[in-house]
């Protein structure tokens, strides 16, 4: 039972992020970057356990959406 306003919520996002007027993916991108980070730190200081170095390199994500969002615009 707990699947079916899990399903609904990830097809009403999906609806929602096609109408948004940049490029989707950059926003997909700039979500889950955000989604990572909160994610990092929950782990550390709700959950108290210390990162680890893969923790940190999955850290990139952030880098790259910050690339993915100062990108030029097409003209």
């Amino acid at each position: 039972m707990l699947l079916i306003p899990a399903a609904l919520s990830l097809a009403l996002f999906a609806r929602l992020l096609t109408l948004h007027p940049t490029a989707a993916g950059r926003v997909y991108a700039a979500y889950g970057a955000i989604y990572v980070s909160v994610a990092l730190v929950w782990l550390r200081v709700v959950d108290g356990v210390p990162l680890t170095l893969r923790d940190l390199v999955g850290a990139v994500v952030l880098a790259g959406m910050g690339i993915l969002m100062s990108g030029a615009q097409r003209g």
